[in-house]
């Protein structure tokens, strides 16, 4: 596993071996420094880590099925939060799928009528894709059986006493409990997943991080989860998730998209797969136009190495061959 991040991994390491070389003699005193360690665990787990080098290409979303329960506490949605910890933290490069990405489609569209100067370079083969996709969510529960889960729902979205409980928010004691999600855009698998919890006690290991003090969350457009209590229990159990995150996303491969398969191709017109590149011996089958065949990666000037659909395994040349669509 590559070795991305620092501060989180160097501080619960001293904690250990502070622990460790511990020698006091009294039962009173090895418990304080069990709740020093604690203690210093989470105030490690207050700061945003930052990484050495990017882990890859990320864009942040919101869950299809999200309840806007932000707008009635005044608070922005948790997608911006993220992306102010993936910023600072470069531990991903960020690309917008949101507004800046609806602008920069309407850009391209005046450059594709016409109506931009020359030599714009606004066009099509530009945009930089997403390696991975991470949303933001609740944890999800069902503790109110009494039938006044709706009553909270609704609550969470136009505030007040009803709002007391939505999804992994309690807003009246100030807990909550979130889920991060990061799924690989090509492969669509789910590569990590991680949960945070923090409560009103918490919001003191961020402030002595300096995690809110002097943050600059309001600059961002996240000030509400600096300003309020229940912006920062949710930030403080936002940013436990993400640090975990980042913990299990270190050993991924530096280029995703390299080290995913290969794109699908399309034969354009009749050939040949051959049983290796130079093109001696018998072939392997023919190939129809319209037939799609998966590369394998391995090359040799203009012949690819590909496989068909029933697992025949031979080359063919790149000529023959378009990206599918």
């Amino acid at each position: 596993m590559r070795n991305v991040f620092s501060p989180l991994m160097a501080a619960a390491l001293t904690v250990g071996v502070a622990a460790v070389v511990s020698s006091q003699p009294a039962q009173a005193s090895f418990k304080n420094t069990g709740t020093q360690a604690q203690e210093q665990r989470k105030q490690a787990a207050a700061q945003i880590p930052v990484c050495q080098r990017p882990i890859g290409t990320i864009s942040v979303i919101e869950p299809e099925d999200a309840t806007n329960w932000w707008t009635g506490q005044q608070l922005p949605a948790p997608s911006r939060l993220i992306k102010v910890f993936v910023s600072r933290s470069r531990c991903f490069t960020l690309v917008d799928r949101g507004a800046g990405m609806a602008a920069g489609q309407f850009e391209r569209e005046l450059a594709a009528s016409g109506d931009l100067r020359g030599r714009s370079n606004v066009g099509k083969g530009q945009i930089k894709a997403a390696d991975y996709v991470m949303i933001p969510d609740l944890v999800s529960q069902n503790s109110d059986a009494g039938g006044n889960a709706i009553g909270g729902l609704l609550g969470g979205l136009i505030g007040g006493k009803a709002g007391a409980i939505v999804g992994g928010l309690n807003f009246r004691s100030k807990t909550a409990d979130v889920v991060l999600t990061v799924t690989d855009v090509r492969s669509s698998e789910q590569v990590a997943i991680s949960e945070g919890s923090a409560r009103k006690s918490d919001i003191g290991f961020g402030a002595g991080g300096g995690l809110f003090g002097g943050s600059g969350f309001g600059a961002a457009g996240v000030g509400g989860y600096a300003n309020t209590e229940i912006g920062q229990v949710i930030t403080m159990a936002y940013l436990q998730a993400y640090t975990d995150i980042v913990a299990q996303l270190g050993g991924l491969p530096e280029n995703a998209s390299a080290a995913n398969a290969q794109q699908a191709v399309t034969v354009t017109r009749p050939g040949r797969l051959l049983a290796n590149a130079k093109g001696t011996g018998a072939p392997v089958r023919s190939l129809d136009a319209g037939m799609m065949l998966y590369p394998t990666g391995n090359k040799e000037g203009v012949m690819w190495e590909v496989e068909d659909e029933l697992g025949n395994k031979g080359w063919v040349s790149s000529t023959l061959l378009e990206l599918s669509k």
